[in-house]
């Protein structure tokens, strides 16, 4: 039984309702049985359509079931759903099938002829518009309940078979015995005794006499992943907090790291395998959520709001037909920074971004702007890359001293307690979508550099290492700050000369600033009533170098940059990027 009883086989608490009359539970069973059933069959949308029974028919092995809809058709049956998902869930999937096998009407083909649709296995899974909670607040009194959290799949592991039903053989008498097992990780629980009775004469059975026959066995798929925290939901100064998924069956393969999710699954507990010899170790389980139900964030979807009202629309579709919008925007880019009038700008388009395209050949051809911010120090290029953080709906913030290859691509690392390789995304990858800020460029190893040309250029990372081949999505614009060689920028040298970067990175940045120190009294004069200004009032006003600038500063006291962050998000919801024949000419 080596292996079976330690994890090979994976096994989670066997379906058992509160302790009491079994007659009643039985009663509480079929009752919720029946409910589930009348519900597939009967429940109906507001257009008079009844969609769960559609879907059964034409989807066969799987259906999405909104938790809002059995709340209105049976509010005690969805309670019971939140508070005990692993009881009643497989109800749910068992009254699917047998639904499903009663649904026996001939339907339309692939072919177009009419056939019988197939049965089996129902799988159902979940979604809500419940909020989601906080990954740092889930503790024990979320236990064997649903919970609903958000954030991005840093890691995947390669698929596994994951019996559900253990097929054991008695080593005595040759008698056979099926351990059932339901979804989860975790050991299986085998008996220690064999029930048959020895005849007369008959050597009795010992104790463990159970063998494994994985050949009879029944296996489905299963895959886990780790999900960190969006990196907006991580308080300042702190770690970000990553918990353990398991997914089966139909949701198997079908995220890879870099996804931002929104997951609904059973909060359980399992024995990791690196824990079994520690002392005291018998009370101490590693969390994991046994997924039920996900959603993928969408193309360009950011942590920005999703959704706008008639009225916001209408305000963004005003201000984007105002000829001074362009203007409007820049003076909104680093408000509390004066000057650097061209890099505003040059900013403010790397937060909208460009539109990508496929050529008829299938060339594609990128839509996110790179930029290089190369110069003296103490000219707020630092400033503007955090700006730029906050502002972004998706950003990553990291430095180059600090940064690693593997640390902004992609890594392959080898789990404690399986002892198998998962792949793990780096900055660029969890930032796909939105803005990678890489600030001290210069002071990144040069073959840390070489190893985002792809990313970069490409906007994928490929990995071929342990076994593990796959392509990752790095959609990310990157605004990176960078020192010259001698630290301050020296006229009598060429560009070429000060900057210590390669040919191959700085062909990759489409803008490529030198920000200069110039040494002007009159530019320091002003530059000095700018930050006495700043922090005077406590609130960062433009000064700009025209004498009238009350409006500018009224308008960034209404908007500030938390109307460019939904303004942003407006125009990547609605993808409107591309230029008219009218701008082309």
């Amino acid at each position: 039984m080596s292996g079976w009883d330690e994890g090979a086989v994976f096994y989670s608490d066997q379906a058992q309702f509160p302790q009491g009359d079994p007659a009643a539970a039985d009663i509480t069973r079929h009752s919720a049985l029946r409910k589930f059933k009348e519900f597939l069959r009967g429940f109906t949308s507001p257009t008079g359509d009844f969609p769960y029974r559609e879907s059964l028919v034409h989807n066969r092995d799987h259906v999405t079931v909104a938790i809002e809809d059995l709340d209105a058709f049976d509010a005690e049956l969805a309670d019971r759903i939140r508070k005990a998902p692993a009881d009643y869930l497989p109800l749910f999937e068992t009254a699917g099938s047998e639904v499903l096998a009663s649904l026996r009407s001939k339907v339309a083909g692939e072919t177009g002829e009419m056939e019988e649709p197939v049965t089996g296995d129902v799988q159902i899974f979940l979604s809500s518009k419940e909020n989601c909670v906080s990954m740092r607040s889930i503790g024990a009194d979320y236990m064997s309940k649903l919970v609903k959290i958000a954030g991005i799949a840093i890691a995947a592991s390669r698929v596994k078979a994951k019996a559900t039903h253990v097929t054991l053989l008695c080593k005595n008498c040759r008698s056979v015995r099926t351990v059932p097992c339901r979804p989860g990780l975790g050991g299986a629980i085998v008996p220690r005794s064999c029930d048959h009775v020895p005849q007369p004469g008959e050597e009795p059975c010992p104790l463990d006499p159970w063998i494994a026959v994985p050949d009879k066995s029944k296996y489905v798929d299963l895959q886990t992943l780790k999900l960190q925290e969006n990196p907006e939901d991580v308080p300042t100064g702190e770690l970000p907090r990553n918990v353990l998924l398991s997914v089966d069956r139909h949701l198997v393969q079908t995220i890879v790291p870099g996804t931002r999710l929104t997951v609904i699954g059973i909060y359980s507990v399992f024995q990791a395998s690196g824990t079994n010899n520690q002392k005291g170790a018998v009370g101490v389980k590693q969390p994991y959520i046994r997924i039920v139900g996900l959603e993928q964030s969408r193309d360009d979807n950011t942590n920005g709001p999703s959704h706008f009202t008639l009225d916001e629309e209408m305000e963004f579709k005003e201000f984007a037909q105002r000829p001074d919008a362009y203007a409007k925007i820049c003076s909104m880019i680093g408000p509390s920074i004066y000057g650097h009038g061209d890099v505003k700008k040059a900013i403010a388009c790397l937060l909208f971004g460009g539109s990508k395209k496929r050529l008829p050949d299938g060339v594609r051809l990128r839509g996110d702007i790179h930029a290089l911010l190369l110069g003296d120090p103490s000219t707020a290029k630092s400033q503007f890359l955090k700006f730029v953080e906050k502002t972004a709906p998706i950003a990553v913030y990291t430095s180059g001293k600090g940064s690693s290859a593997a640390g902004l691509t992609a890594s392959v690392t080898r789990d404690s307690n399986s002892r198998e390789f998962y792949l793990e995304g780096g900055a660029m990858v969890l930032a796909d979508g939105g803005v990678v800020c890489i600030d001290e460029f210069d002071k990144m190893r040069p073959e840390d550099r070489v190893a985002i040309h792809e990313a970069m250029e490409q906007q994928t990372i490929s990995i071929a290492k342990a076994g593990i081949t796959t392509v990752l999505n790095s959609r990310t614009s990157v605004l990176a700050a960078a020192n010259p060689i001698s630290g301050r920028y020296d006229d009598l040298k060429t560009a070429q000369d000060n900057i210590d970067l390669q040919t191959t990175i700085l062909s990759r940045f489409d803008l490529i600033f030198i920000v200069k120190d110039v040494r002007m009294y009159e530019q320091d004069k002003r530059i000095a009533n700018h930050i006495i200004k700043v922090h005077a009032s406590g609130a960062a006003t433009q000064v700009n170098r025209n004498a009238d600038t009350n409006e500018g500063e009224n308008w960034l006291k209404r908007c500030g940059w938390v109307f460019i962050l939904c303004f942003i998000q407006f125009v990547k919801l609605h993808h409107i990027h591309n230029l008219t024949n009218m701008q082309v000419c």
